[in-house]
Protein backbone atom coordinates (compact mmCIF):
# COMPACT_ATOMS: atom_id res chain seq x y z
CA UNK A 1 0.00 0.00 0.00
CA UNK A 2 1.63 3.37 -0.97
CA UNK A 3 2.33 5.89 2.01
CA UNK A 4 1.20 8.96 0.02
CA UNK A 5 -1.68 9.28 -2.38
CA UNK A 6 -3.93 12.43 -4.14
CA UNK A 7 -7.04 11.04 -5.66
CA UNK A 8 -8.37 13.80 -8.28
CA UNK A 9 -11.83 13.15 -9.50
CA UNK A 10 -13.13 15.35 -12.22
CA UNK A 11 -16.61 15.02 -12.75
CA UNK A 12 -17.48 14.59 -9.32
CA UNK A 13 -21.16 15.94 -9.67
CA UNK A 14 -23.39 16.16 -12.72
CA UNK A 15 -22.98 19.60 -15.20
CA UNK A 16 -26.45 21.48 -15.79
CA UNK A 17 -27.25 24.40 -18.02
CA UNK A 18 -27.09 27.98 -16.95
CA UNK A 19 -30.53 28.58 -15.33
CA UNK A 20 -31.81 25.00 -14.86
CA UNK A 21 -32.62 24.26 -11.56
CA UNK A 22 -30.34 21.74 -9.29
CA UNK A 23 -31.49 18.19 -8.66
CA UNK A 24 -31.42 17.07 -5.50
CA UNK A 25 -27.92 15.51 -4.53
CA UNK A 26 -28.07 11.91 -4.61
CA UNK A 27 -26.28 10.25 -1.30
CA UNK A 28 -22.70 9.96 -1.13
CA UNK A 29 -20.95 6.63 -1.78
CA UNK A 30 -19.72 4.77 1.33
CA UNK A 31 -16.12 5.25 1.32
CA UNK A 32 -16.40 8.82 -0.27
CA UNK A 33 -18.55 9.49 2.57
CA UNK A 34 -16.08 7.75 5.34
CA UNK A 35 -13.44 10.48 3.42
CA UNK A 36 -15.17 13.00 4.11
CA UNK A 37 -16.10 11.96 7.74
CA UNK A 38 -12.29 12.06 8.52
CA UNK A 39 -11.17 14.94 6.12
CA UNK A 40 -11.15 18.87 6.05
CA UNK A 41 -10.94 21.44 3.14
CA UNK A 42 -8.02 22.00 1.85
CA UNK A 43 -7.54 24.31 -1.10
CA UNK A 44 -9.79 25.36 -3.70
CA UNK A 45 -9.81 26.53 -7.09
CA UNK A 46 -12.66 28.55 -8.45
CA UNK A 47 -13.44 28.99 -12.70
CA UNK A 48 -15.47 31.68 -14.60
CA UNK A 49 -17.63 30.31 -17.20
CA UNK A 50 -15.30 31.75 -20.14
CA UNK A 51 -12.18 30.35 -18.41
CA UNK A 52 -10.00 28.96 -20.61
CA UNK A 53 -9.15 25.77 -18.36
CA UNK A 54 -11.33 23.69 -15.99
CA UNK A 55 -10.80 23.34 -11.98
CA UNK A 56 -9.61 19.96 -12.84
CA UNK A 57 -6.92 21.09 -15.16
CA UNK A 58 -5.70 23.62 -13.32
CA UNK A 59 -5.47 21.37 -9.97
CA UNK A 60 -4.01 18.88 -11.86
CA UNK A 61 -1.35 21.21 -13.22
CA UNK A 62 -0.61 22.81 -9.94
CA UNK A 63 -0.27 18.95 -8.49
CA UNK A 64 2.31 18.51 -11.30
CA UNK A 65 4.29 21.22 -10.76
CA UNK A 66 3.41 22.81 -14.26
CA UNK A 67 4.51 26.12 -15.55
CA UNK A 68 1.67 28.48 -16.65
CA UNK A 69 -1.66 30.11 -15.47
CA UNK A 70 -5.08 28.87 -17.40
CA UNK A 71 -5.27 28.59 -21.02
CA UNK A 72 -1.46 27.97 -20.97
CA UNK A 73 -0.64 24.86 -19.25
CA UNK A 74 1.97 23.23 -21.87
CA UNK A 75 -0.13 20.34 -21.81
CA UNK A 76 0.66 18.77 -25.16
CA UNK A 77 4.46 19.38 -24.45
CA UNK A 78 4.22 17.36 -20.77
CA UNK A 79 1.37 14.30 -22.41
CA UNK A 80 4.40 14.03 -24.93
CA UNK A 81 7.27 14.64 -23.51
CA UNK A 82 8.26 17.59 -26.15
CA UNK A 83 10.60 19.71 -24.46
CA UNK A 84 11.75 23.14 -25.52
CA UNK A 85 9.63 23.03 -28.69
CA UNK A 86 6.37 24.84 -28.78
CA UNK A 87 3.98 22.97 -29.68
CA UNK A 88 -0.05 21.83 -29.10
CA UNK A 89 -2.85 19.08 -29.52
CA UNK A 90 -4.66 19.51 -32.87
CA UNK A 91 -8.05 17.39 -32.39
CA UNK A 92 -10.49 16.60 -35.30
CA UNK A 93 -14.03 17.55 -34.49
CA UNK A 94 -17.74 18.08 -35.47
CA UNK A 95 -19.47 21.49 -35.14
CA UNK A 96 -23.31 21.57 -34.60
CA UNK A 97 -23.72 24.66 -36.43
CA UNK A 98 -27.35 26.29 -35.84
CA UNK A 99 -29.18 29.31 -36.77
CA UNK A 100 -27.87 31.04 -34.09
CA UNK A 101 -24.90 29.31 -32.36
CA UNK A 102 -22.17 26.99 -33.47
CA UNK A 103 -21.74 23.92 -30.72
CA UNK A 104 -18.75 21.27 -30.32
CA UNK A 105 -19.68 17.61 -30.42
CA UNK A 106 -17.50 15.66 -27.83
CA UNK A 107 -14.54 14.10 -30.29
CA UNK A 108 -15.41 10.65 -29.42
CA UNK A 109 -18.54 10.86 -30.65
CA UNK A 110 -16.95 10.62 -34.03
CA UNK A 111 -15.36 7.26 -33.57
CA UNK A 112 -12.36 7.88 -35.44
CA UNK A 113 -10.45 4.75 -37.18
CA UNK A 114 -6.76 5.35 -37.37
CA UNK A 115 -6.89 4.57 -41.44
CA UNK A 116 -9.74 7.23 -41.56
CA UNK A 117 -7.58 9.88 -39.33
CA UNK A 118 -4.29 8.99 -41.32
CA UNK A 119 -6.12 9.83 -44.74
CA UNK A 120 -7.32 13.37 -43.18
CA UNK A 121 -3.94 14.11 -42.03
CA UNK A 122 -2.30 13.59 -45.29
CA UNK A 123 -4.58 15.73 -46.59
CA UNK A 124 -4.26 18.63 -44.00
CA UNK A 125 -0.58 18.34 -43.32
CA UNK A 126 0.58 20.15 -46.47
CA UNK A 127 -1.35 23.15 -45.26
CA UNK A 128 -0.25 23.81 -41.87
CA UNK A 129 3.24 23.01 -43.25
CA UNK A 130 2.64 26.32 -45.14
CA UNK A 131 2.54 28.17 -41.97
CA UNK A 132 5.55 26.47 -40.32
CA UNK A 133 3.35 24.19 -38.56
CA UNK A 134 4.20 20.37 -38.76
CA UNK A 135 1.69 17.63 -37.77
CA UNK A 136 2.29 14.13 -36.42
CA UNK A 137 0.10 11.32 -34.74
CA UNK A 138 -0.62 12.45 -31.06
CA UNK A 139 -1.63 9.23 -29.42
CA UNK A 140 -5.06 8.71 -30.71
CA UNK A 141 -6.96 8.81 -34.31
CA UNK A 142 -7.89 12.46 -34.92
CA UNK A 143 -5.52 14.06 -31.99
CA UNK A 144 -2.02 15.27 -33.54
CA UNK A 145 0.81 16.96 -32.16
CA UNK A 146 1.57 20.62 -33.54
CA UNK A 147 4.72 21.86 -33.62
CA UNK A 148 5.45 25.38 -34.56
CA UNK A 149 6.44 28.95 -33.33
CA UNK A 150 2.32 29.86 -33.30
CA UNK A 151 1.89 27.60 -30.28
CA UNK A 152 4.98 29.69 -28.19
CA UNK A 153 2.64 31.83 -25.83
CA UNK A 154 -0.54 30.94 -27.64
CA UNK A 155 -3.51 30.98 -24.91
CA UNK A 156 -5.38 28.02 -25.87
CA UNK A 157 -8.82 26.62 -24.27
CA UNK A 158 -9.23 23.05 -23.44
CA UNK A 159 -12.06 20.84 -24.99
CA UNK A 160 -13.48 19.93 -21.68
CA UNK A 161 -14.05 23.51 -21.19
CA UNK A 162 -16.14 23.49 -24.17
CA UNK A 163 -18.35 20.57 -23.89
CA UNK A 164 -21.88 21.55 -23.66
CA UNK A 165 -21.10 25.48 -24.95
CA UNK A 166 -21.49 27.88 -27.38
CA UNK A 167 -18.21 28.42 -29.52
CA UNK A 168 -18.68 32.09 -29.20
CA UNK A 169 -17.62 35.23 -31.04
CA UNK A 170 -14.48 35.87 -28.61
CA UNK A 171 -13.12 31.86 -28.77
CA UNK A 172 -13.23 32.17 -32.35
CA UNK A 173 -11.72 35.51 -33.64
CA UNK A 174 -8.17 35.59 -33.15
CA UNK A 175 -7.40 38.62 -34.64
CA UNK A 176 -4.54 40.46 -34.19
CA UNK A 177 -2.89 37.59 -32.48
CA UNK A 178 -1.06 34.33 -32.90
CA UNK A 179 -4.25 32.63 -33.03
CA UNK A 180 -5.68 34.67 -36.06
CA UNK A 181 -2.83 32.04 -38.36
CA UNK A 182 -5.27 28.96 -36.35
CA UNK A 183 -8.43 30.46 -37.46
CA UNK A 184 -7.81 31.44 -40.75
CA UNK A 185 -6.53 27.46 -41.27
CA UNK A 186 -9.68 26.42 -39.57
CA UNK A 187 -11.77 28.82 -42.00
CA UNK A 188 -9.67 26.49 -45.04
CA UNK A 189 -9.98 22.96 -42.90
CA UNK A 190 -13.61 23.61 -43.08
CA UNK A 191 -13.70 24.08 -47.36
CA UNK A 192 -11.10 21.07 -47.81
CA UNK A 193 -13.28 18.72 -45.53
CA UNK A 194 -16.79 19.94 -47.16
CA UNK A 195 -16.17 17.73 -50.05
CA UNK A 196 -13.43 15.00 -48.84
CA UNK A 197 -14.50 11.75 -49.57
CA UNK A 198 -13.63 10.53 -45.80
CA UNK A 199 -16.71 13.09 -45.37
CA UNK A 200 -19.19 11.66 -48.19
CA UNK A 201 -18.44 8.12 -47.16
CA UNK A 202 -19.10 9.18 -43.11
CA UNK A 203 -22.48 10.56 -44.38
CA UNK A 204 -23.53 7.59 -46.21
CA UNK A 205 -23.11 5.75 -43.20
CA UNK A 206 -25.08 7.54 -40.77
CA UNK A 207 -21.79 9.58 -39.01
CA UNK A 208 -21.37 12.42 -38.60
CA UNK A 209 -18.66 14.66 -40.62
CA UNK A 210 -15.19 15.72 -39.89
CA UNK A 211 -15.56 19.43 -40.18
CA UNK A 212 -13.17 21.17 -37.99
CA UNK A 213 -10.46 21.42 -35.66
CA UNK A 214 -8.90 22.95 -32.14
CA UNK A 215 -6.18 23.73 -30.78
CA UNK A 216 -5.47 22.71 -27.46
CA UNK A 217 -2.49 22.16 -24.75
CA UNK A 218 -0.52 24.90 -26.23
CA UNK A 219 3.00 26.32 -25.13
CA UNK A 220 6.71 24.90 -23.97
CA UNK A 221 8.06 23.16 -21.57
CA UNK A 222 11.80 23.83 -20.49
CA UNK A 223 12.14 21.12 -18.46
CA UNK A 224 10.95 17.41 -17.79
CA UNK A 225 8.68 17.29 -15.19
CA UNK A 226 9.20 14.82 -12.19
CA UNK A 227 7.08 11.67 -12.09
CA UNK A 228 4.24 11.63 -9.64
CA UNK A 229 3.57 8.17 -8.59
CA UNK A 230 1.37 10.07 -5.66
CA UNK A 231 -1.15 11.28 -8.32
CA UNK A 232 -3.93 9.37 -9.40
CA UNK A 233 -6.82 10.92 -11.98
CA UNK A 234 -9.73 9.05 -12.37
CA UNK A 235 -11.71 10.56 -15.18
CA UNK A 236 -14.59 7.64 -14.85
CA UNK A 237 -17.20 10.13 -13.79
CA UNK A 238 -15.99 12.88 -16.77
CA UNK A 239 -17.57 11.61 -19.37
CA UNK A 240 -21.34 10.86 -17.44
CA UNK A 241 -21.36 14.27 -16.04
CA UNK A 242 -20.82 16.10 -19.30
CA UNK A 243 -23.26 14.98 -20.85
CA UNK A 244 -25.58 14.78 -17.79
CA UNK A 245 -26.43 11.20 -17.86
CA UNK A 246 -27.43 10.77 -14.31
CA UNK A 247 -27.57 6.61 -14.38
CA UNK A 248 -24.30 6.48 -15.44
CA UNK A 249 -22.75 8.71 -13.18
CA UNK A 250 -24.19 7.31 -10.46
CA UNK A 251 -23.04 4.09 -11.73
CA UNK A 252 -19.55 5.53 -12.11
CA UNK A 253 -19.36 6.66 -8.78
CA UNK A 254 -20.00 3.38 -7.55
CA UNK A 255 -17.18 1.57 -9.50
CA UNK A 256 -14.67 4.63 -8.56
CA UNK A 257 -16.07 4.28 -4.67
CA UNK A 258 -15.34 0.93 -4.67
CA UNK A 259 -11.74 0.86 -5.90
CA UNK A 260 -10.10 4.60 -6.12
CA UNK A 261 -11.55 6.10 -2.99
CA UNK A 262 -11.08 2.82 -1.26
CA UNK A 263 -7.35 2.96 -1.89
CA UNK A 264 -7.71 6.28 -0.63
CA UNK A 265 -9.57 5.71 2.79
CA UNK A 266 -6.85 2.55 3.01
CA UNK A 267 -4.07 5.08 3.22
CA UNK A 268 -6.00 7.49 5.36
CA UNK A 269 -6.23 4.23 8.04
CA UNK A 270 -3.12 3.79 8.06
CA UNK A 271 -1.94 6.89 8.80
CA UNK A 272 -0.48 8.30 5.90
CA UNK A 273 -0.36 11.44 3.13
CA UNK A 274 -3.91 11.29 2.19
CA UNK A 275 -5.67 14.07 -0.49
CA UNK A 276 -8.78 14.26 -2.42
CA UNK A 277 -9.82 16.76 -5.00
CA UNK A 278 -13.32 16.64 -5.86
CA UNK A 279 -13.68 18.95 -9.08
CA UNK A 280 -16.99 19.67 -11.06
CA UNK A 281 -17.02 22.45 -13.96
CA UNK A 282 -16.93 25.60 -12.12
CA UNK A 283 -14.83 24.79 -8.82
CA UNK A 284 -12.31 21.83 -7.41
CA UNK A 285 -12.13 21.56 -3.87
CA UNK A 286 -9.00 19.33 -1.99
CA UNK A 287 -9.46 17.88 1.25
CA UNK A 288 -6.85 16.55 4.05
CA UNK A 289 -7.36 14.31 7.32
CA UNK A 290 -8.52 16.55 9.77
CA UNK A 291 -6.65 17.20 12.81
CA UNK A 292 -8.94 15.45 15.11
CA UNK A 293 -8.81 13.30 18.33
CA UNK A 294 -8.54 9.34 17.54
CA UNK A 295 -11.63 8.52 18.89
CA UNK A 296 -13.79 11.41 17.18
CA UNK A 297 -11.85 10.38 13.64
CA UNK A 298 -12.67 6.28 14.87
CA UNK A 299 -16.47 7.09 14.85
CA UNK A 300 -16.12 9.44 11.56
CA UNK A 301 -14.70 7.32 9.30
CA UNK A 302 -17.36 4.47 10.75
CA UNK A 303 -19.92 6.77 8.72
CA UNK A 304 -21.16 9.32 11.04
CA UNK A 305 -21.88 13.11 9.56
CA UNK A 306 -19.17 13.74 6.84
CA UNK A 307 -17.32 17.37 7.73
CA UNK A 308 -18.20 18.82 4.45
CA UNK A 309 -20.57 18.06 1.61
CA UNK A 310 -20.92 20.55 -0.55
CA UNK A 311 -21.31 19.34 -4.07
CA UNK A 312 -23.52 21.82 -4.88
CA UNK A 313 -20.39 23.71 -4.87
CA UNK A 314 -18.69 22.47 -7.44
Amino acid sequence: MPDKLHLIIPGAVLSRDAGEPAAPLPPLPPKLRALLAAMRPAGRIECGEDDPSTPCELAFAQALGLPGGPGQIPWAAFDTGTLSLPCAFITLCHWQVGADHVRLSPPEDLALDEDTARVLLAAMAPYFLEDGITLAPGGRPGNWLATGEVFRGLRSVSMDTLMGRHLTRSLLDGAGTPAATLRRLQNEMQMLLYTHPVNELRQQQGLAPVNSFWVSGAGVLEQSVPAAPQLRVDARLQTPAQRGDAAAHAEAWQAVDSDSCAALLAVLRAGGQARLTLCGARAAQSFEPADTGAWSRFKQVLGLQPLWDGREQL
